[in-house]
């Protein structure tokens, strides 16, 4: 996997990612593979994040989304 850490474009299909933008590219999200909570590295002051392993299209991503009202969404990782 590379790490990457980028903010991106999510589109949701009943609270869960359904398309990811990434690069100006959007990937439909083809299946869920995996969904946990993290609490962030709190030392470093994140906030705790829903993450999701997804299959997009070509992409296997490891997306997280920030708690909280708008919370953000990351791209975290790629597998290669």
């Amino acid at each position: 996997m590379k790490a990457y850490q980028a903010e991106v474009q999510i589109d949701l299909r009943a609270g869960r990612p359904a398309r990811l933008i990434w690069r100006g590219q959007p990937y439909p999200v083809q299946a869920v593979l995996d969904e946990w909570r993290s609490g962030g590295r709190w030392w470093l002051g994140e906030q705790s994040r829903t993450c999701y392993l997804v299959q997009a299209g070509a992409l296997t991503a490891e997306l997280h989304q920030e708690d909280g009202e708008g919370g953000r969404w990351w791209l975290a990782r790629l597998v290669d």
